[in-house]
């Protein structure tokens, strides 16, 4: 199963509720459903626990059935339908439209006036026409409708509630999205899916732990590439001293030095110092290395 289907079987355990309540959800469900039109009303879902809800819910609402259920053992995509002009007609008079006009969809705002009714609604939205990627892959959550009114009527209410969403437009459907975590995070909770937000909150927590990480190697493989680097240029010196006059000749600071660094070509800056006898700062066996390196210079 995705994210979005576990995100939708959460948001389906609660039962409909109040009539205001399910009432509102249908509504959402609805406007964001395949088909809202005078003639037919067509919603389609892949997510198992929506289709069986659906006959609940709309029983709830309007005390009616779908005409058309898919099949006890459908799998995939299933298609609910309802044709019968009563039923279309107690449906459409349920929130404020003539079904013998021409329909533009606006929200009825009389429909979602409750918080609780709100939340229902985005609730039914979101599981007609919502979706969510799986935060371990990155942060984005959208409802889609076929109608644009709808899409920009929604996201005056999400921004009354609180909430900063983003519209577009793709194919033919009108999108509001999030893109942010802690955004995706709070609508979750507030649809009723405390789990599924609780599963974005621990991918953000792991990504940072990975890149966290990643930093630090990163970090520490620059590090290392930079005392490798400095031991081989040391080394170099000292093999010129050595050769030009012998590190005999050196004063027996700089003569433990050499010895130390040949002994230990991997150890970086601090750990040589400690190495000395007695030990010394970094600050002493970095001007000890700097002085091997002008005495090599020099010899050249």
């Amino acid at each position: 199963m995705s994210f979005s289907s576990d995100v939708k079987t959460e948001l389906c355990r609660e039962p409909p509720g109040k009539r205001c309540c399910a009432l509102a959800e249908a509504y959402g469900a609805l406007l964001y459903a395949n088909t809202f039109s005078p003639g037919q009303i067509r919603i389609m879902t892949e997510c198992d626990a929506f289709a069986a809800r659906l006959p609940r819910l709309f029983r709830r609402a309007f005390s009616l059935d779908f005409d058309v259920l898919p099949p006890a053992n459908a799998t995939g995509k299933r298609s609910l339908l309802i044709t019968d002009r009563d039923k279309l007609r107690t449906i459409f008079s349920a929130f404020g439209y003539d079904p013998g006009r021409t329909i533009v969809h606006h929200i009825n705002l009389a429909v979602v006036e409750s918080d609780c009714d709100r939340i229902s609604f985005l609730r039914g939205a979101f599981l007609a026409g919502g979706s969510v990627t799986d935060p371990a892959r990155g942060y984005h959550l959208e409802l889609a409708t076929g109608h644009e009114s709808v899409c920009r009527e929604v996201r005056a209410i999400l921004l009354d509630m609180g909430f900063e969403p983003r519209e577009a437009s793709r194919g033919g459907r009108w999108i509001t999205y999030f893109k942010r975590s802690a955004a995706i995070e709070d609508l979750l909770t507030t649809l009723g899916a405390p789990v599924a937000a609780m599963g974005v909150m621990q991918a953000k927590v792991e990504k940072h732990m990975v890149n966290a990480m990643n930093r630090l190697t990163n970090c520490d493989m620059a590090n290392a590439d930079k005392v490798t680097g400095a031991a081989a240029e040391q080394l170099a010196a000292i093999r010129t001293i050595e050769a030009g006059i012998g590190l005999d000749a050196l004063p027996p600071a700089l003569q433990e030095t050499a010895l130390l660094r040949i002994a230990n070509p991997s150890c970086s800056l601090s750990d040589l110092a400690q190495l000395a006898y007695p030990p010394v700062t970094k600050s002493c066996m970095n001007h000890r290395l700097r002085k091997l390196l002008e005495i090599s210079q020099n010899l050249e």
